[in-house]
């Protein structure tokens, strides 16, 4: 059974003292009749280490302002993962689109076992000890939702 991350405890951003981590930063062209257009669309991760987490994604002519506006995005995504002695409670199976990804609880001492974005997020939800391994897609962003 896949989890839905849109069913997980929302969480405002005030009074927390969020770090942001940019996942990937990609150049996007728009093809017109005069020319290319080019800009940027960046992801970023942000998180207080102590159980909460979001994503968001920004879009823009520029890539400082794209970041900008992707932490802008990450703010209002903000969840609540719950932590038990530095691991997740259980077992994860989690799905966005065509990715697929499988989180499960480690032994203390394991540290955090997984690649690319989904690293970022659980070092950012404050997760120490855990395994994952992402199936299907390598898009970023939907492994990060």
């Amino acid at each position: 059974m896949y989890h839905n991350y849109k069913s997980v405890e929302r969480v405002k951003p005030g009074g927390l003292e969020l770090k942001d981590s940019l996942v990937g930063v990609q150049r996007v062209t728009k093809v017109t009749k005069g020319g290319r257009t080019f800009g940027f669309s960046a992801i970023v991760v942000v998180g207080d280490e102590n159980g909460v987490v979001g994503h968001g994604l920004g879009k823009s002519k520029d890539v400082s302002s794209a970041i900008a506006k992707a932490v802008e995005d990450a703010k209002k995504n903000l969840v609540r993962i719950p932590i038990v002695k530095g691991t997740l409670p259980h077992e994860q199976k989690g799905k966005f689109g065509g990715a697929r990804v499988n989180i499960i609880p480690a032994a203390p001492g394991t540290g955090v076992i997984a690649g690319g974005s989904i690293r970022t997020v659980l070092e950012l939800a404050g997760i120490k000890n855990v395994l994952a391994k992402r199936l299907g897609s390598k898009t970023p962003l939907n492994n990060a939702r």
